[in-house]
């Protein structure tokens, strides 16, 4: 995936000011809007054969091969502590790279790239549940919805999997 395509060039306001802005891949989780950082994103995947990993923590789903690379898959809705997908609901991966290792993290959907203000960017509002609190940076509020900044070294870093 290249960024250059991704990132706006400009990132002039309306009122002539300069606002840097961030970029994401946006994706769901149990209708919930998320945005990872493009830069950490390596590819995305539709539905993948997934085999599973005996005696694995709950939320690794088990491991997919890309390209003949291993991928350890990890569940975000397990991560997250949300109930599992409706049954048939096909999944999407996205794939992230952590200390040289490729993971997948299994979503419902992955939407858009979305460029966002960074002075709209807020801290965790205190009433976000404590599983999402834990493994977002923050939150952009847009029109009518809340995006949940994950930050991938956290999910990844507390599920035993580096």
């Amino acid at each position: 995936m290249t960024t250059d395509v991704l990132e706006r060039p400009d990132a002039t306001a309306s009122d002539g000011t300069t606002d840097e802005e961030q970029v994401f891949v946006t994706l769901t989780v149990a209708d919930q809007l998320c945005g990872v950082p493009v830069l950490g994103v390596r590819d995305i995947l539709g539905e993948q054969s997934i085999t599973r990993i005996p005696l694995a923590p709950p939320e690794i789903a088990g491991s997919l091969n890309l390209r003949g690379r291993i991928v350890t898959a990890i569940d975000l809705r397990r991560r997250l502590s949300l109930p599992p997908p409706p049954a048939g609901q096909k999944r999407m991966s996205v794939v992230a790279e952590q200390a040289g290792e490729l993971y997948a993290l299994l979503v419902d959907q992955v939407s858009e790239v979305m460029s966002v203000k960074s002075s709209a960017y807020e801290r965790n509002p205190p009433t976000i549940e404590p599983a999402w609190a834990a493994f977002s940076s923050g939150v952009y509020r847009l029109e009518g919805r809340l995006l949940v900044v994950l930050d991938v070294g956290k999910l990844l870093a507390l599920s035993d999997v580096g």
